[in-house]
């Protein structure tokens, strides 16, 4: 089975349209460019990481700075109020906070990979990689700050690296994160002073401490339930093309029993039929909005048998006929 795509809370994205709009960025232009209204996304709804470099280019378009995403980076408001941070703040030391976070970090994203090492006195996060430099950037930015408000304002980067070779100027870079930059290097990382590993945190609290990894926990396995549903799809969407969108077809190739894939989802709250349906819904309102597909293609696409029952099906979603629904999205797509 095929890892689930890389992601994001839906506080970044929500962080993103505040900084923007703050920097007085057209945002409706910006945010269309991955199918999203001009107003703030919803902080609870985690998004698919793989748009960031349509979104970033859009920005950069938009705005004319080649460098948006480090000024972006610097009009975001605080990451707070996350179990992250209290995770962080209710261990003992700033090096314990930091370990846990990053066994965590998913919560926040999985599009970067974090990982602490120490070396000599210096210590270093690396996995600041990311195909898309401003969104890089941008995260690392958060990155900095977070650390800095969870120690108190006592962390203080030394360094940065970043594997990209074309960047903003050095004297920019200095200013905004607060050190030296390198460019082309063979990991991105920011190394600071290991000594501060061991500060102790104020707010340490053992008996928090354990609710917080309690949260932290459940929230990972409610991800991993997601990341099983986004798998479920997956293989729909091989099996509606070749008409076999059955539930023993689609246990057989996520080599499960139907037994124990009915009882899998019934686990998450839904079935194979709520899934199903709501598979052929969003595939048949992306087909329809974005592309020019013949509608004879998209009822086969989503697996229905003839005409009829897909007009039945989709007015039962949505209100109109497949023809006026595309008729509308792409009269209001021409208008933007």
């Amino acid at each position: 089975m095929s890892q689930p795509p890389a992601s994001d809370n839906g506080i970044f994205l929500w962080m993103t349209y505040q900084a923007m709009t703050r920097a007085g960025l057209d945002c409706a232009a910006i945010f269309a460019s991955i199918g999203m209204p001009d107003e703030p996304p919803d902080q609870n709804e985690r998004r698919i990481n793989s748009p960031q470099q349509r979104f970033w280019g859009a920005a950069r378009k938009v705005s004319g700075d080649p460098d948006i995403g480090l000024h972006i980076g610097e009009l975001m408001p605080p990451f707070r109020g996350q179990v992250l941070e209290y995770l962080f703040l209710s261990s003992p030391t700033f090096g314990d906070g930091l370990q846990r976070a990053l066994r965590y970090n998913r919560l926040m994203t999985d599009a970067l990979q974090l990982q602490l090492r120490v070396e000599g006195d210096e210590a270093v996060l690396s996995g600041l990689e990311h195909a898309e430099r401003h969104y890089l950037e941008c995260a690392t930015l958060i990155v900095l700050r977070f650390l800095q408000q969870v120690s108190d304002g006592e962390f203080r980067p030394g360094r940065i690296t970043f594997p990209h070779a074309h960047g903003a100027a050095a004297e920019e870079y200095l200013r905004v994160y607060g050190c030296p930059v390198e460019l082309s290097a063979d990991e991105g990382a920011l190394y600071f002073d290991a000594a501060l590993l061991k500060r102790s945190s104020l707010a340490a609290e053992p008996e928090l401490l354990r609710i917080h990894e309690t949260v932290a926990a459940r929230k990972l396995e409610d991800l991993a339930r997601q990341d099983f549903l986004h798998t479920v799809e997956q293989a729909l969407g091989g099996l509606l093309e070749q008409g076999e969108a059955s539930l023993d077809v689609l246990a057989r190739r996520l080599e499960r029993t139907p037994r124990a894939l009915r009882s899998e989802l019934s686990a998450l709250g839904t079935s194979f039929k709520e899934v199903l349906a709501g598979y052929r819904e969003r595939l048949a309102r992306r087909l329809l909005a974005r592309t020019s597909e013949p509608i004879d293609q998209i009822i086969y696409l989503t697996g229905f048998s003839e005409p009829a029952a897909f007009t039945r099906a989709f007015k039962r979603w949505t209100g109109e006929t497949p023809s006026a629904f595309r008729k509308r999205m792409h009269a209001e797509k021409a208008d933007f």
